[in-house]
């Protein structure tokens, strides 16, 4: 499975939303900047999340966009169908008319592994993903494995 570009930036726009809203709105120049991601696609995409209110937006000096409900509340499938990004299996879309008009073999198969993945990422909500990948601000991960690594590696340089 892969997701083309739009649905990976709106989830890594709208984490980012979520590490940085508590200060008040956040411009789409900021994610910009942050996460290297173009400003005038940064913009299609919020159109379709603020369509879906997934975003609200505060116009004027001082304005930008906040999480449109809690972090909670939104799944990583509500962000990736708001973009109209969804990854379907089956050769045929869903439709059942895979092999010259009708169900092929593994129809079942590839729909259920469909269904597998939405589930799976509906399962996962904004706090969630900011919660298990150990986010902090900054938008940056922080490996505690490797900070430890690290740290041992400076104690046993000191060592010898």
């Amino acid at each position: 499975m892969r997701l083309s570009t739009k649905g990976r930036y709106a989830v890594t726009a709208m984490l980012d939303l979520t590490l940085h809203g508590g200060k008040g709105p956040v411009t789409l120049a900021e994610i910009s900047e942050t996460q290297g991601i173009s400003l005038s696609y940064l913009e299609q995409l919020f159109a379709c999340l603020r369509s879906k209110q997934l975003v609200r937006g505060v116009r004027g000096p001082g304005g930008g966009y906040y999480l449109g409900r809690d972090a909670e509340e939104i799944s990583i499938a509500d962000i990736i169908c708001a973009v109209d990004e969804w990854v379907e299996f089956t050769r045929c879309g869903g439709n059942q008319d895979c092999q010259e008009g009708k169900r092929c073999l593994t129809h079942n198969l590839w729909d259920d592994l469909s269904t597998e993945i939405y589930n799976f990422l509906r399962s996962i909500t904004l706090a969630e993903l900011v919660e298990r990948g150990g986010l902090r601000e900054g938008g940056c991960v922080k490996d505690q494995n490797k900070e430890a690594d690290m740290s041992g590696m400076n104690a046993s340089s000191q060592v010898a």
